[in-house]
């Protein structure tokens, strides 16, 4: 073989070689660090895209007053349509307006239009086809908690959004923010709240976010100018009065009233209002990237002549699940009006990522890829797999066409061609010295440097793989019929795993539709509250004696109807768990839970998951890992029909998940009382600590089996029942 073919030869097998492992790299991280199960998407797929502006979406909120706001959850608000209890934020999103034929990659800057008990939401939502944004509205009857989307109220040539809508003199008016048009326009409502017609051009000046406000006999038109360059766009605020919202408008003698930091609160965040007499108004802090939160301010002088304001207490807490919140990121929006009652309503909108973190993401992806392609390369030229010599005639041949230039022209070529030669001539030099220099891999040091350019080329891959397919790393919750909602998780364990809690509470806590985490306490010295890092509300509920019937005690005290029963020493992906309350929800007379179990034979004999799935189903859940209807199944659990079964639990100290089963199976009208949920992993914390449970898994399946023969007797078989593995549409019990 000529050594021109064998050197092609070496560096196609090096090159080829070098392929199938980045590309084995990629796909075993993939594998190890994203979930198998895809987040479902709306009926309509043209919506909720990922888009460089985010994932906005909108909340609600209630006080007392309006500098105490809680979110809807904290209300109990209870829709009897869905098990949506309580109703959770986010109430409005993009898949509810794409669900309802209205497809929308986003929807923010939301505000409120009352009348009477009736809720009209009027919000930008941005076209996936255009890509620009349009104004959408939505009505609610039940002060909240269920949205109707009832169109697109406005839709220009230019984008669309914060759509500021008032009253006046008996007529509905709008002012949306239309920059792009380089103007500010009134729209009036010829039909509200669909159809609206253009009033008049108010101001010749685009200005963005602006609102109207009437305060002391007058009116102030406040607004930021999109036309200053940079950073002012966001740092600076104008007002401008009239003695009518129709105009003329005069600027306020001070403008800009506001020419500061873009961290500061200048650009308007939503709609003014008076409280106790005092005006507020709340402004952005576009300080680490766009929209990151509302800073509140109240007005302390307005005058044609004067302006000062002072920044208070929002009212609202600041979300603390990161980007498990649907407000995790940045909240840039608020609108807070007075209900009929003396009960005070807010909406306000919120994305779990910061501006621009697509395209962060997809740069920092390819980025890590491409150095790791460079690595390899390098290793190639090291090993002498790959040699490169760049000839400047083959690869730019100019030469032979700089005869057909004249004048400036060719000696502009000429200049090219130099710089070329030299680039050329450089580069070779450098690959001749890294082949000269060389690695040999028989020796140590050569070894070495081998094992840390392969170490670098597989960071490289998986971070590039993380950052271009792992997506925005939130582990979103899943709505209902456009609901969302909480649950309580529930565990029990005594002194010595208290490790294991820790570790437990401060996963959990994090985890998006988790409310409130009750810790069973059976032996030994209770914490204190305050030793956990968690981001929900911590209860400890010590127990007066050793039991783990325990575990299902009627506790009223608990405030959401779905209780996760899961032990201290299980740790699965907070997407798992998501998926899981999804399936409650959708089937809540169900024991729902991730770890299946057949028991069959005569007598009954306990089995694990890998028995159940050669058997290709199950018939039990385990209630170490289990979603249910606390109300439901500790009723049963603590009825009188379940004494005896309750008093073979504390013969064994064992079986309390396998009365649990049998009790739903031999009293539930429903024919399916369990339902399996595949978790995409799941680490047994209690092995790194020493304090596993059930070491002895024979003695353990034994103790079980026992318990099945007695359970049996006295609440009949449990046999009858068995369900295939994989039989739901979404493929989450694979």
């Amino acid at each position: 073989m000529s050594t021109g073919r064998r050197w092609r030869s070496d560096t196609f097998l090096f090159v080829v070689s070098a392929a199938l492992l980045l590309g084995s790299t990629a796909a075993l991280f993939a594998w190890l660090a994203f979930s198998p199960f895809p987040k479902p998407l709306p009926p309509s797929n043209l919506g909720c895209r990922p888009d460089g502006e985010g994932s906005w979406s909108v909340g609600l909120f209630y006080g007392r007053s309006p500098l105490s706001l809680r979110p809807i959850e904290s209300w109990n608000v209870w829709s009897n349509d869905t098990a949506a209890w309580p109703v959770a934020n986010p109430v409005v999103t993009c898949a509810s307006a794409s669900d309802a034929g209205f497809p929308s990659n986003f929807v923010a800057d939301p505000f409120l239009f009352i009348q009477g008990d009736v809720l009209y939401l009027f919000f930008e939502t941005k076209n996936p086809i255009t890509l620009q944004g349009d104004i959408g509205v939505a009505i609610s009857n039940d002060k909240g908690a269920t949205w109707h989307h009832l169109g697109i109220a406005l839709d220009e040539e230019w984008h669309l959004s914060y759509p500021y809508v008032f009253s006046y003199q008996d007529q509905i008016y709008m002012m949306p923010e239309g920059s792009k048009k380089g103007d500010l326009r009134l729209y009036r409502a010829v039909e509200f709240p669909l159809r609206w017609q253009l009033e008049k051009v108010i101001l010749q000046k685009p200005l963005v976010d602006s609102f109207i406000i009437n305060y002391r006999s007058h009116f102030w038109l406040f607004g930021s100018d999109f036309s200053a360059p940079g950073a002012k766009k966001n740092g600076e605020l104008e007002i401008w009065h009239s003695s009518s919202p129709l105009g003329p408008w005069s600027p306020h003698k001070q403008n800009p009233v506001h020419n500061m930091d873009k961290s500061l609160g200048a650009r308007n965040a939503g709609r003014p209002f008076t409280y106790d007499g005092e005006l507020y108004r709340p402004g952005q802090d576009c300080g680490d990237t766009y929209g990151r939160r509302v800073r509140l301010f109240k007005v302390k002088v307005l005058t044609k002549d004067e302006y000062e304001e002072v920044e208070v207490p929002l009212g609202i807490d600041e979300p603390q699940k990161g980007r498990n919140a649907w407000n995790g990121a940045r909240y840039h929006h608020l609108d807070v009006q007075q209900l009929t009652t003396d009960r005070w309503v807010a909406v306000m909108d919120g994305d779990r990522v910061p501006s621009g973190d697509a395209v962060r993401r997809l740069v920092i992806g390819y980025t890590s890829f491409g150095a790791a392609i460079a690595l390899v390369m390098l290793s190639g030229v090291l090993l002498s797999a790959i040699k490169c010599n760049l000839r400047l005639s083959r690869c730019l041949p100019l030469s032979t066409r700089r005869s057909g230039l004249t004048g400036a022209a060719q000696e502009r070529h000429l200049q090219l061609y130099s710089k070329l030669r030299w680039l050329f001539s450089h580069l070779n030099k450098m690959t001749s010295h890294f082949r000269s220099g060389g690695i040999r891999p028989n020796t140590c040091i050569g070894r070495s440097v081998l094992a840390l350019l392969f170490l670098a080329v597989v960071t490289l891959t998986c971070v590039g793989t993380y950052y271009v397919y792992g997506g925005n790393g939130a582990a979103e919750a899943y709505s209902l019929k456009g609901h969302y909602s909480q649950f309580t998780l529930l565990t029990m364990t005594y002194d010595a795993r208290l490790w294991n809690l820790k570790t437990y509470v401060k996963h959990y806590s994090r985890c998006s539709s988790v409310r409130e985490i009750l810790v069973v306490w059976n032996r030994g010295q209770s914490p204190n509250v305050s030793e956990f890092d968690s981001t929900v509300p911590v209860r400890i509920r010590v127990e007066k004696r050793n039991s783990l019937n325990n575990r299902f005690n009627v506790d009223p005290s608990i405030q959401t109807p779905a209780v996760l029963e899961l032990d201290d020493d299980i740790i699965m992906p907070c997407d798992d768990v998501e998926r899981g309350f999804k399936v409650w929800r959708d089937h809540p007379e169900r024991i729902v839970g991730f770890y299946p179990r057949l028991a069959e034979g005569r007598p009954l004999k306990y089995r694990d998951e890998k028995y159940a799935r050669r058997r290709r189903g199950y018939n039990m859940i385990l209630t170490g890992a289990a979603f249910m209807d606390h109300r439901l199944a500790f009723g049963r659990y603590w009825s009188q029909e379940a004494k005896i079964g309750r008093n073979i639990v504390d013969e064994y100290f064992n079986c309390e998940d396998v009365l649990m089963n049998f009790l739903y199976a031999n009293v539930s009208s429903s024919r399916k009382t369990v339902e399996y949920v595949k978790p995409s992993w799941a680490v047994d914390t209690s092995k790194f600590s020493g304090v596993a449970i059930s070491r002895n898994t024979q003695a353990h399946y034994e103790v079980r089996s026992a318990c099945l023969a007695k359970f049996t007797e006295v609440y009949g078989d449990l046999a009858a029942n068995k369900w295939r593995f994989g039989s739901r549409k979404d493929g989450w019990d694979a």
